[in-house]
């Protein structure tokens, strides 16, 4: 089964069209066989799905599932930069994730789980970047996640 048939069978989803970039950047940049991916929200047809503060407005599973929207815009953008052709896919190389949250709130690994069991999911243990969870106190459009992903790539 490729990526996009498990998605749609474990999660009941599709990818949708790329966002839309909310200023002066490229959605992907390719050098070598790394393809680097800018943050994406949790935005569906571009407009904000989960705003707010995890661990005050929202819940980590809130948080969890806005992370998984994260990484369904990333998976719209890697798409389009492989000519719609996930096969392509070696690596999940890196994630890096930001939860907007309080001061004290130390989940932020619980939150970006949202985003790593979905690309675990879809590509094995391919699909298991390094990656970095952190906190901030705000993110474009007060979304509660953003994103971010390296990923080799074959020709």
């Amino acid at each position: 089964m490729n990526a996009e048939q498990i998605l749609k069978e474990k999660y009941g989803l599709e990818i949708p069209a790329p966002p839309k970039p909310g200023g002066i950047y490229s959605p992907a940049c390719r050098t070598g066989n790394l393809l680097y991916l800018s943050g994406q929200t949790c935005t569906e047809n571009g407009v904000p799905k989960f705003t707010g503060t995890v661990g005050d407005t929202l819940t980590i599973e809130e948080g969890q599932k806005a992370a998984q929207l994260c990484a369904l815009n990333l998976l719209s953008v890697l798409k389009a930069a492989l000519d719609q052709d996930l096969s392509r896919v070696r690596r999940i190389v890196q994630l890096i994730g930001f939860v907007r949250c309080q001061p004290d709130f130390c989940d932020q690994p619980q939150v970006i789980n949202g985003a790593s069991q979905l690309f675990k999911d879809l590509f094995g243990e391919d699909g298991m970047p390094s990656r970095m969870a952190l906190g901030t106190n705000a993110l474009p459009g007060g979304a509660a996640v953003e994103i971010l992903l390296v990923v080799e790539i074959t020709d």
